[in-house]
């Protein structure tokens, strides 16, 4: 009975990873290649972002991973997502939340900006 799409079998469909080799989806690996994507030798950090809703604790988690990429001397850039249906996507229930190369690695902490370096260099930086 295919009623409501049940007994239906689902596609599974894999996204192409980037060229940089980091994993990033296809959706984002034109912008990651053109804009900010490192080399191997930098750690393979293509991106780093925050997921939250615009509150005082999302907006300082922003700005101290802003503060750690800027003091380890890398050229990542964070972005700052406050679209709940992006951010529904990540499966993120606490905010804020830190992600890189797509996965999320913090939620529902401020980290330190010290905090953040030290987490990033554990990734592989």
């Amino acid at each position: 009975m295919a009623l409501f799409n049940f007994g239906k079998k689902k596609e599974a469909k894999k996204d192409p990873a980037c060229v940089s080799g980091c994993g990033c989806p296809a959706g984002e690996a034109e912008e990651i290649t053109n804009d900010f994507c490192l080399d191997l030798n930098e750690g393979g950090i293509c991106s780093i972002k925050v997921l939250g809703a615009g509150c005082k604790s999302c907006h300082e988690q922003y700005e101290n991973a802003k503060q750690a990429v800027k003091d380890m001397g890398l050229s990542v850039e964070v972005e700052y997502i406050t679209d709940m249906q992006k951010v529904m996507e990540y499966g993120v229930m606490n905010m804020p939340a830190l992600v890189v190369n797509q996965k999320v690695v913090v939620m529902g902490k401020v980290l330190k900006a010290t905090d953040v370096a030290v987490l990033l260099y554990k990734l592989g930086f």
